[in-house]
């Protein structure tokens, strides 16, 4: 999926009504339809935002199993965002897992950096708040902020639905903790900015396309692959050597068991290169080492965003 394009107004109608070329080659000038999990406001939303440019409509999902379903839609959406690890909370190993059973390519990558701000109604202040609702991995990232104040912490199902209900009760003694895309969206005012503890907190969100329509990235310097080995004595090693030795610099290595074998593993792995000659060279030489290898994806480096 292309990130260059002009930037289109949002709308409320179906996302992906009136929106040629869903059969076939992405538009220019049209917004790029894309499944995310989560609501309006959300992270994933964000995400999404920074990679096409805001020129961009969102299919919102419940669960990232309805991600990867409607990403793989090709009349439903051009593809989908999925969140796959975070710099404190580690890896989300049951993505991979979705991504390895669809017919999905990685086509791109964003690191967003995590920022969490208090929300209220217009007009609200610290003194008028009782309670503060999020999602609870947001309550958590917020403790070291929220201790300060005897406020009664809610957990909800999303920071943008947090948000978003609090717009629509209209409660003066609600905050919600989410992202200053859902204050935007909803009307509310940032009382109290970056109330993250961490400050260095990045998601790193996958960029996904059907297979059959993923395009060609120019200037492509990293890849995702899964292999596993037979599981001898030092073949994973062999393995590794080779991609050193073919100076392909190895981001991320990540096991996983191989459903229904008495603990074999499969393993996943980030490439990062300068010439992709070099790279497929590399992937043609571990072939002769491995039982399988599979390539999910070639694309650019993601770019951090704020």
């Amino acid at each position: 999926m292309s990130s260059k394009s002009s930037t289109a107004k949002q709308e409320t109608a179906d996302p992906a009504a009136n929106i040629p070329g869903l059969n076939g080659n992405l538009k220019t000038g049209t917004a790029t339809v894309v499944a995310i999990q989560g609501y309006e406001g959300s992270f994933h939303q964000v995400a999404a935002n920074h990679y096409f440019e805001n020129n961009v409509k969102v299919l919102c999902c419940d669960t990232f199993r309805e991600v990867i379903k409607k990403a793989s839609n090709k009349k439903e959406s051009d593809g989908g965002v999925m969140a796959i690890e975070n710099s404190i909370a580690g890896s989300i190993l049951p993505n991979y897992n979705l991504l390895q059973k669809s017919r999905l390519k990685i086509v791109g990558e964003v690191y967003l950096h995590i920022r969490q701000h208090l929300l209220v109604n217009p007009g609200v202040s610290v003194e008028d708040i009782k309670e503060v609702h999020s999602h609870p991995m947001a309550l958590q990232q917020c403790l070291e902020f929220l201790d300060k104040y005897n406020w009664k912490l809610v957990e909800t199902e999303d920071t943008a639905l947090s948000a978003k209900q609090l717009h629509q009760h209209k409660s003066k003694h609600i905050a919600a903790i989410a992202s200053s895309l859902a204050a935007g969206l909803f009307g509310l005012d940032i009382l109290a900015p970056d109330i993250h503890t961490q400050r260095n907190n990045y998601t790193r969100f996958l960029v996904l396309q059907h297979e059959d329509l993923a395009e060609v990235i120019e200037n492509a310097d990293k890849a995702s692959v899964n292999f596993h080995t037979d599981h001898s004595r030092g073949s994973l090693a062999k393995v590794l050597t080779k991609i050193a030795d073919g100076g392909i610099n190895l981001s991320k290595l990540q096991s996983f068991p191989i459903p229904g074998s008495d603990f074999r593993y499969s393993f996943h792995a980030d490439m990062e290169f300068d010439s992709l000659d070099r790279f497929y060279q590399v992937i043609k030489d571990i072939k002769a080492l491995t039982e399988d290898v599979k390539i999910y994806g070639v694309y650019r480096k993601g770019k951090h965003h704020s």
